[in-house]
C-alpha cells in the first residue's frame, strides 16, 4: 500500500443515513462492506455516477472475463494500486487465470500467450503514451471488433482513473486480499 493509513477512512455503517444505506444495500456482502465503497460513500452523488461506469466495465463489457482481468491486474501493478491488485487477483483466479499467468501479468508478461501478452502491451502503451500506438491498434483489431477494443482502452482508463482515487485516499487492503509480490 501506498499510504500505511487511509486518508478517508471508510464510514462505518452505524455512520450512514438512509440514502447512504440504500445506496450500499448491494454492497455489504455477509455483513462485510469492501473499503472502497465504504470509502466512496462518503461522497454518494459520485459514488452513483461512477457505479454506472463501473459497472459497464466489470459487468457488461464486450471482452471476456479472462481478457478484462488481464487488462485490470497488468493496470494495477503499472500504477502501483495494490488494492485493485489483491480485489482482481481472486476474481482473475476465478476467471481460468493460473497463478504463473497472474505474475507474468505483474512482471513482464513473458510466457504469457495472445491475446494476454498484447493487452498487457497495449496497457502498458495506454498509461505510458495515453494512446495506442498503430501496431498495437492493428494487432487488436485483427482479434477484436470496434467495441471490444473501445472496451479495452476503457477498462485500462476506468482502472487507472481508480488508482488514483484509491491511492491518493489510502484505501486500505480489504482483509484476506493478496498483495505485490516484493
Amino acid at each position: 500500500m501506498r499510504l500505511s493509513k487511509p486518508r478517508i477512512a471508510p464510514l462505518s455503517e452505524s455512520d450512514w443515513d438512509q440514502a447512504q444505506r440504500d445506496l450500499m444495500q448491494p454492497f455489504v456482502a455477509g455483513g462485510r462492506v469492501f473499503n472502497v465503497f465504504g470509502t466512496l460513500i462518503h461522497h454518494p452523488d459520485l459514488l452513483r455516477r461512477w457505479l454506472v461506469f463501473a459497472n459497464h466495465v466489470l459487468g457488461k463489457s464486450t471482452i471476456k472475463v479472462r481478457e478484462r482481468e488481464v487488462l485490470i491486474l497488468r493496470t494495477a501493478k503499472l500504477v502501483n494500486s495494490e488494492y485493485e491488485w489483491g480485489q482482481h487477483v481472486v476474481i482473475a483466479r476465478e476467471a481460468g487465470l493460473e497463478d504463473r499467468e497472474i505474475r507474468a501479468i505483474g512482471s513482464n508478461g513473458d510466457g504469457l500467450g495472445e491475446p494476454e501478452k498484447l493487452l498487457c502491451d497495449a496497457a502498458d502503451e495506454l498509461i505510458s503514451d495515453k494512446m495506442l500506438s498503430a501496431d498495437i491498434w492493428g494487432r487488436l483489431n485483427e482479434l477484436f471488433d470496434t467495441r471490444q477494443v473501445m472496451d479495452i482502452v476503457f477498462t485500462v482508463g476506468q482502472y487507472t482513473m481508480l488508482a488514483m482515487a484509491l491511492n491518493t485516499f489510502g484505501v486500505q487492503l480489504d482483509e484476506g486480499l493478496p498483495r505485490f509480490e516484493r
